[in-house]
């Protein structure tokens, strides 16, 4: 641990403006994020006696070793820039809101010709209305079927809505009434774009409008005695009630407001959020945090506002928030939430009537949630404990592989050979950190070499990190790994944090593969062994016999679960490669030309049949494209022999190849190329 005296600004160093700051650790991680009207009285804050600070805070300044800021204009900036630094460099002693399901919304695609009424989860698009978020997709369902009645707007995907346009008839909606069928042309694009309008309108809360116009026009087809007219918005009125019935009114005066509720203990920290629209809750969501900081019930506020609006524009952002603490620079986050709304946001605490009552609702949710999340994780700590517990004895570790790695390897009969990595952290998937890497050394089938190749890639990587910090000696060490390291900027690296646990998927020739990579570079702190899927052994280096845990072990079972994700990912990145490789063309073939050139000739030319007909003074008409690269775009595919021709086996004719090269992609993320 560092002593924070070592690291203390000097007197008069630390400016009296606002700004943010950043604790870095040893080895430069950002470990911390913060922000400060004034920079120079908060640092002070820290650098105090530590038997006097909170143990979570003293904690964090022993962990450690400098610290840096930025002076911004305005509390706004230090807002907007400590919100981007914590999404950037995700600090682990932040406060950060988990949430383990995607809320669903009720979207409408007004950004498309025929807009589209839909379920819709994850981020929000340009151009879609969203209503919600929801507690369960079901909920959606059922309101939006009871409202098709009256507004007929398209719910089809883009698939069925084609098919039905082709066929000339519309599907089995379009028949009941539930559709206006547009796809057949029963309305035009503007009469459809009208009825998703005012279906728009009804979910923001302006039911009321619709209802009184329905009623009128019912009487009045009564008393023309158009009994079945009458009969049907009857129907219709009844539909609608129905819905609006599924969201109770809570606030008499239409009120647009996000309440939010925290419910807390020493350790741990709930947040649900109610969303009112037109008086109505239109949707619920809430998140459940670990209290790595010392904060009070207002930082909770001021890092859910963060979350749940950092992200948001214009009526996402409502006109009001009501919240059970002020945070401390209420002004300043006030003026933040206006910015992104594009006018003005009141945040406040509901004291009295409707509001209040309904707060004390929310907070009632969150204690629940709290309660819940603890009973769950209680649940789940204990077995996953019991799994690292098993493991480790039946391994002889010196204490429970809190993170384990495990590597498997992926080919289709010595093609396109690659491999994968997937850790586990406590028990549990940590997908953040999954890598994957392509087999560089040889070529052909032979899994052992390629996990020898793997594990020596992995941990050179690890050595070169530990070798930038001084942690380790190379020559001390009598390792060899190449000192060329990327520049640190207090990101989390790829490879810096290792193991406790290697696992590899196979038996005793993949484990001593990896065992003798460990060996040739001096790491002697990690365990290996291999779980072979025949019989569920697993495998030590060096032994002749394995180790057999009991089938109902939950060592076996996380083993088991991490064998089997690296798996996975390992056949995902496989197929993938295999993919692109079959879809490469002729283009691909020819030294030195990107892909950018490469859509430009296909672009210039129509096909890669037309380019190949090209002369060089032809191809060197398309810019980009020098005379050197016209003759070795000419001779590459002049060396390349076209595919015979496609015959249309209906009518016998010979189609011409027109179709443009596939485009290639660029490689995945977190592939160690």
């Amino acid at each position: 641990m560092a002593d924070p005296s070592s690291y203390r600004p000097k007197p008069g160093q630390v400016p009296d403006s606002p700004g943010v700051y950043r604790f870095r650790d040893e080895h430069r991680r950002v470990i911390y994020v913060g922000k400060a009207k004034s920079l120079r009285q908060r640092l002070a804050n820290y650098f105090q006696d530590v038997a006097g600070l909170h143990p979570r805070t003293a904690t964090m300044v022993t962990t450690a070793a400098s610290v840096e800021w930025t002076v911004v204009s305005t509390e706004v900036e230090a807002l907007q820039l400590e919100y981007s630094w914590i999404k950037e460099y995700d600090p682990r002693f932040n406060v950060k809101y988990r949430d383990d399901k995607s809320y669903p919304s009720l979207a409408v695609t007004m950004n498309e010709e025929y807009p589209r009424v839909q379920v819709m989860r994850g981020p929000k698009k340009k151009g879609v209305r969203y209503f919600g978020p929801y507690g369960h997709a079901w909920a959606i369902r059922e309101t939006v079927d009871l409202m098709l009645r009256v507004f007929p707007v398209r719910t089809c995907s883009a698939g069925v809505f084609k098919r039905s346009a082709q066929i000339g008839r519309p599907c089995l909606l379009g028949y009941i009434g539930k559709c206006s069928a547009p796809c057949v042309g029963r309305v035009s694009p503007e009469e459809h774009r009208e009825l998703a309008e005012d279906f728009c309108d009804f979910m923001a809360g302006r039911t009321g409008t619709y209802i009184s116009r329905l009623e009128k026009e019912m009487h009045e087809a009564a008393e023309e005695m158009e009994y079945e007219k009458a009969a049907r918005l009857r129907d219709d009125i009844g539909a609608l009630r129905r819905a609006m019935e599924k969201n109770a009114v809570v606030l008499a005066d239409a009120t647009d407001a996000d309440l939010i509720a925290v419910a807390e203990d020493e350790l741990e920290a709930a947040v649900q959020i109610f969303h009112v629209r037109g008086g109505r809750v239109r949707g619920q969501r809430g998140w459940v945090t670990d209290k790595v900081e010392a904060v009070d019930t207002a930082g909770l506020v001021e890092h859910a506002l963060q979350q749940l609006y950092g992200e948001e524009s214009g009526e996402s952002v409502p006109k009001e928030v009501l919240v059970p603490a002020l945070p401390e620079d209420t002004p300043a986050l006030s003026e933040w939430l206006a910015e992104r709304r594009g006018s003005q946001v009141s945040l406040r605490i509901p004291q009295r009537g409707d509001k209040k009552s309904l707060m004390e609702t929310v907070h009632r949710n969150a204690q629940q949630s709290l309660a819940l999340h603890k009973t769950k994780r209680a649940s789940d700590l204990t077995t996953r404990s019991r799994a690292l517990e098993e493991i480790a004895e039946a391994l002889d570790l010196d204490s429970a592989p809190l993170r384990i790695e495990c590597f498997d390897i992926s080919h289709l009969q010595g093609d396109d050979v690659v491999a994968s990595m997937v850790v586990f952290e406590d028990g549990l998937a940590r997908k953040s950190e999954y890598r994957r890497f392509q087999i560089k050394t040889f070529e052909g089938q032979d899994d052992v070499r390629s996990m020898h190749e793997v594990v020596s890639r992995r941990f050179r990587r690890y050595l070169q990190e530990k070798l930038k910090t001084g942690e380790w000696d190379a020559e001390a060490e009598g390792g060899e790994v190449s000192a060329e390291v990327a520049e640190d900027d207090g990101r989390p690296k790829r490879f810096a944090y290792p193991p406790q646990l290697v696992v590899v998927d196979g038996g005793q020739p993949q484990v001593a593969a990896a065992k003798r990579a460990l060996e040739e570079l001096g790491v002697d702190d990690v365990a290996v062994c291999g779980l072979a899927k025949r019989l569920e052994e697993v495998w030590l280096p060096g032994e002749d016999d394995p180790v057999v845990l009991p089938r109902t072990s939950e060592g076996l079972y996380l083993l088991q679960r991490v064998r089997d994700e690296a798996h996975r990912f390992a056949i995902q990145y496989q197929r993938n490669k295999r993919g692109k490789r079959l879809k490469s063309g002729p283009l691909d073939e020819v030294p030195g030309l990107g892909e950018s050139r490469k859509q430009a000739l296909v672009k210039h030319f129509g096909s890669v049949k037309k380019l190949r007909q090209a002369t060089i003074d032809q191809i060197c008409e398309v810019p980009g494209i020098g005379r050197k690269t016209a003759e070795t775009v000419a001779a590459a595919l002049a060396g390349a022999v076209p595919a015979g021709p496609a015959v249309n086996t209906a009518t016998g004719e010979i189609i011409e190849d027109e179709t443009p090269a596939p485009a290639g992609t660029s490689s995945e993320r977190g592939t160690e190329q």
